[in-house]
C-alpha cells in the first residue's frame, strides 16, 4: 500500500485570484489530499482577516481541498498533517528566484518535506494579489482576475472603507 501523498499550498490569499486557483487545480491533481492554507505574515498589511480569508477560499476551491490556516511556520503545519509536499505557484521567473530561496529555507526547517514548483497559466501570469488590489484602487474592472464571490467580498470591503469602486468603461478602438 503507497502512503497519502499530501500536499500543502500556502500563501497570503489577500484576495484569493484566479492564478491560485489554477495552482490549486494543478496540484490536486498531483497529491491525494491538498491543503490550502493561509499563512498569517504579522508585517503584511491585508484586506481581510484571516478567518475571511479562509471562508472566501472555500467558496471557490474544489470540495476535494481541505482549507486552514497557521500563525506558524508552514513546514510545521505540514509535518501536523503528514504533508511531504510543499506546493509553490510559479508566475514570473522574479517569482522563480524567490520561490528557490523559500524552498532551500523549508527543506533546511524540514528535510523531510519537498518542494515541487506548478507553473501558472501563461494567460496568468500578470494574476497577483497585489495586481488585484491595483486595479480595485484604480476603479478598473476584477472579474477577469477573480472569481464572482471575491469580487463581491472586494466590491463590500470597499464599501466599508468607505470607497466606491467604478469600473471604467471598457475602452473602444
Amino acid at each position: 500500500m503507497q502512503p497519502r501523498r499530501v500536499g500543502i499550498y500556502a500563501g497570503s490569499f489577500d484576495p484569493v485570484t484566479f492564478g491560485h486557483l489554477d495552482v490549486v487545480t494543478k496540484a490536486a491533481d498531483l497529491v491525494d489530499e491538498l491543503h490550502v492554507l493561509v499563512a498569517v505574515n504579522p508585517k503584511k498589511v491585508t484586506w481581510f482577516t484571516r478567518d475571511e480569508r479562509v471562508e472566501l477560499l472555500r467558496k471557490v476551491c474544489p470540495p476535494n481541498v481541505v482549507v486552514a490556516s497557521t500563525e506558524g511556520y508552514v513546514v510545521e503545519y505540514a509535518k501536523k498533517v503528514g504533508a511531504t509536499w510543499l506546493v509553490r505557484g510559479v508566475r514570473t521567473t522574479t517569482d522563480a528566484a524567490a520561490e528557490l530561496e523559500l524552498a532551500g529555507l523549508n527543506a533546511s526547517l524540514a528535510p523531510e518535506v519537498r518542494t515541487f514548483f506548478v507553473t501558472a497559466d501563461p494567460k496568468l501570469s500578470g494574476v497577483s494579489s497585489s495586481g488585484l488590489k491595483t486595479l480595485v484602487e484604480a476603479g478598473a474592472p476584477i472579474d477577469h482576475v477573480c472569481p464572482a464571490p471575491i469580487v463581491s467580498a472586494i466590491l463590500e470591503r470597499q464599501r466599508e472603507r468607505g470607497l466606491q469602486h467604478r469600473p471604467e468603461p471598457p475602452r473602444t478602438s
